[in-house]
């Protein structure tokens, strides 16, 4: 992704604002308002909201790349979700409005009813940060159409879960409340199309958690000191710590081109679903070899709580069951390029390479 001072922007309010007590306080339940409030009036939570609908209007690329560097921080917000929503709301051309937002459904099965009155039903479960949120961005149906709502979170029926990392993933009951605005969804934009989105952004983030591994991991071995020498002199901690970054180069590529193809095609292209297939499996498959192996190189002490190694860990752990883990991910991949044949599967793989 490309540096530019949306980036440089992000990185210094997470390394000003957002240090390990933060991330472990928002766990125990305190909201990060500091942070939250320097990312809300620097104006990244809607980086891609257009001007005219009240937001940055910056290109996709911006936003993904953002979500790396909160990936990197552990960034215990909702940035993702805000920026999530802010889409979802501006594709529908309803203006969005300040807070924190998540959106609803986040499974390909999500099944959201809106009358004509803007009454809504049903419910959808595993919604990050529902409980924090004020409002929520809803895609439903509408006589089979698509429709999205703007829903203010406040009396909503939100039963509260935890995620692996500790942060809010909720069931929220849609039943009886009424949308704020609500605009016609574009074609092709469905619950399938939505997750797509929502898991090329979780690759971003953890391909973000990655990077943040292998330094940390790298400093601790030239800092911890065994047999009168640093463990990273010694052979085998080398081997474990060129495997990671290895595994954060392949992570790190995967992950930029899902989003490039979800920027220049949208969510709902074929295409789309190669890239963010590629990406959730080889990110997923990274999180699970990098996190071994920079607890490896930590040994007891990276398991503690009182060390932010967890930090990242827990949310790649996490993050890879969010929107779909690789298993589901490498079953459509299958299916999609079984779809093609045997005779195009290199056109269809190196198309636009």
């Amino acid at each position: 992704m490309s540096d530019n001072i949306i980036v440089d922007t992000a990185t210094r309010i997470f390394a000003d604002l957002c240090e390990p007590q933060t991330v472990n306080a928002a766990e125990e339940g305190r909201w990060p308002e500091e942070l939250w409030n320097a990312l809300e009036e620097s104006g990244l939570t809607l980086t891609w909201v257009p001007d005219n609908l009240g937001g940055a209007g910056a290109e996709m690329a911006d936003g993904f790349a953002v979500l790396r560097v909160a990936g990197r921080f552990a960034a215990p917000v909702p940035l993702a979700e805000t920026l999530m929503a802010g889409w979802l709301l501006a594709e529908a051309g309803i203006s969005a409005p300040p807070g924190p937002m998540t959106v609803a459904p986040v499974h390909e099965d999500g099944n959201i009813q809106i009358s004509a009155d803007g009454k809504l039903r049903g419910r959808a479960r595993h919604i990050p940060f529902a409980r924090t949120a004020r409002h929520i961005a809803v895609l439903a149906k509408r006589g089979g159409a698509p429709i999205v709502a703007l829903v203010a979170a406040e009396g909503l029926n939100i039963r509260e879960g935890t995620s692996l990392a500790g942060e809010p993933q909720d069931t929220v009951n849609f039943d009886g409340a009424t949308a704020i605005g609500t605009g016609a969804a574009p074609a092709g934009l469905d619950p399938v199309a939505l997750a797509r989105l929502g898991a090329a952004m979780r690759t971003q983030q953890m391909a973000g958690a990655l990077e943040h591994i292998l330094d940390q991991s790298v400093q601790w071995s030239l800092d911890r000191v065994q047999f009168g020498r640093p463990i990273a002199k010694f052979q085998a901690v080398q081997h474990n710590l060129a495997t990671l970054a290895g595994e954060v180069a392949a992570a790190g590529a995967a992950a930029d081109g899902a989003a490039e193809t979800i920027a220049s095609e949208g969510p709902a292209s074929e295409r789309a679903l190669l890239d963010v297939a590629v990406a959730k499996v080889r990110v997923g498959e990274a999180a699970s070899n990098g996190a071994a192996i920079a607890h490896q190189v930590h040994g007891a002490m990276g398991f503690t709580y009182e060390h932010s190694l967890h930090h990242a860990t827990r949310r790649l752990w996490a993050w890879r069951e969010e929107f779909g883990n690789e298993t589901l991910w490498a079953g459509r991949l299958g299916r999609l390029i079984t779809e093609h044949g045997a005779d195009e599967l290199w056109p269809f793989i190196t198309q636009g390479t």
